[in-house]
């Protein structure tokens, strides 16, 4: 759907801006949620969390706008460098673009980019919040990654496909209106 380089980066830019805040409130509500309200006193998660000094980061306690900040610079850039990029050539090894439904191919982009950046933002989630505390062990560092995945995995796959690529490519059409409209007068 982007045309230029401009629009990509703004199209990423919209998907991030999205996508943090939602795997930070899926990370810290739904999988550590328990964790977090089991903090004594605590009333609610971000309660919890304000108790508990922070989030562990780095093997040190951040904020929670700290966290989303991070997230958001890894994941911008990633999208950006890889995700995209690497998502679009993946669909187009399987379709063809100008002869395939654009809800298929869209969907078959979508599909890749799931595969490509949860690993990948998972693989640095566990650099991010590894217990370094603890002393570095290889085969946790592998354990938390792979679990990592598997928690984001099916909430990445689901909220991308269903919510957040149908509410970004809408937004984008609302702020792209005129150049859309001018790129179907050219057709």
């Amino acid at each position: 759907m982007p045309r230029n380089q401009f629009q990509r980066m703004i199209f990423a830019l919209l998907t991030v801006i999205v996508t943090v805040h939602s795997y930070v409130f899926y990370s810290l509500y739904v999988v550590n949620g328990d964790y977090f309200l089991s903090i004594e006193g605590a009333t609610g998660v971000i309660d919890g969390i304000n108790r508990n000094g922070g989030v562990m980061m780095f093997g040190r306690m951040f904020p929670i706008w700290a966290v989303v900040l991070v997230e958001f610079c890894l994941a911008y850039t990633l999208e950006c460098v890889m995700g995209s990029p690497c998502s679009f050539k993946l669909a187009c090894k399987v379709f063809d673009p100008k002869t395939t439904h654009p809800v298929l191919f869209e969907t078959a982009i979508i599909c890749a980019t799931v595969g490509l950046m949860c690993p990948a933002m998972s693989f640095l989630a566990a650099i991010i919040y590894y217990p370094y505390y603890a002393g570095f062990n290889v085969f946790t560092f592998l354990a938390n990654w792979v679990e990592l995945v598997c928690y984001n995995f099916p909430f990445a796959f689901f909220t991308q496909l269903f919510f957040i690529q149908p509410l970004i490519r809408t937004l984008f059409k609302v702020i792209f209106a005129k150049d859309i409209k001018n790129r179907k007068e050219e057709w």
